[in-house]
């Protein structure tokens, strides 16, 4: 799964993701947690031009009788996207969701650490997303969840699943309506592993108010995991 993440550089919206337009004020963010507000690009109505909304991360299908009651899904697995909750969100509401890195956790006895697995280089990159709007008339809410798969061989040493990351050659493709389903498909698979590295951050980010810098290493301080070698040892 996928429960928190990190979007560290807003200012490399534009660059990164193709956004057109203005772009919501945005801050740093080290520890981006469900039911908060964060950054979505999908097309504007044109279906051409990408562009930047706040929604709510724990997904409320439009037909939801009360969003306040029921499962708000934070995460839709790659293989349940034909479920009812996802069903109409994946066949037309599809976005991506920016980010620098996302946390797992391990336990040993009672105490919980977190990894957090970023690309080697620490680029923006974008997950996987759909969203939905639900309104009844008088309330409306914008929500979103994040699409998971199997784990790759760097995150698979923490958890056995994780976020898509969808490639940059496949923003395009995954945002539009005219992309046929099999090719959809073929973008939710793990990320190459072999551009990932998963860093030991300890416990203060368990913390949903631990929000600042602090949880994250100085950058080099720690190589952190890079993969398996041929007998499943944990290189460092």
């Amino acid at each position: 799964m996928c429960g928190r993440f990190t979007f560290t550089d807003p200012n490399l919206l534009p660059d990164a993701f193709g956004v057109s337009g203005p772009i919501p004020e945005l801050a740093p963010r080290y520890n981006i947690a469900p039911s908060q507000s964060i950054a979505v690009i999908a097309l504007k109505r044109n279906g051409d031009e990408r562009a930047v909304a706040l929604l709510k991360w724990g997904l409320v299908p439009s037909w939801a009788n009360d969003p306040r009651r029921g499962i708000r899904p934070i995460n839709a697995r790659s293989d349940s996207l034909d479920k009812p909750m996802f069903r109409d969100a994946f066949r037309s509401q599809r976005c991506l969701i920016p980010a620098d890195g996302f946390y797992e956790w391990t336990t040993a006895g009672r105490k919980k650490s977190a990894t957090h697995f970023k690309m080697k280089d620490s680029s923006p990159f974008a997950f996987a997303g759909l969203w939905e709007f639900w309104s009844d008339g008088v309330e409306k809410l914008a929500t979103c969840a994040i699409i998971t798969t199997d784990a790759n061989e760097v995150v698979a040493a923490v958890h056995n699943r994780m976020p898509v990351i969808v490639p940059k050659s496949g923003y395009g493709a995954w945002l539009s309506n005219e992309t046929p389903r099999g090719e959809l498909l073929d973008l939710l698979k793990p990320y190459p592993f072999e551009d990932m590295v998963g860093v030991p951050v300890g416990t203060k980010v368990n913390s949903v108010s631990s929000t600042g810098r602090d949880p994250l290493p100085v950058e080099g301080e720690n190589p952190g995991l890079t993969g398996l070698n041929e007998d499943g040892a944990d290189l460092r």
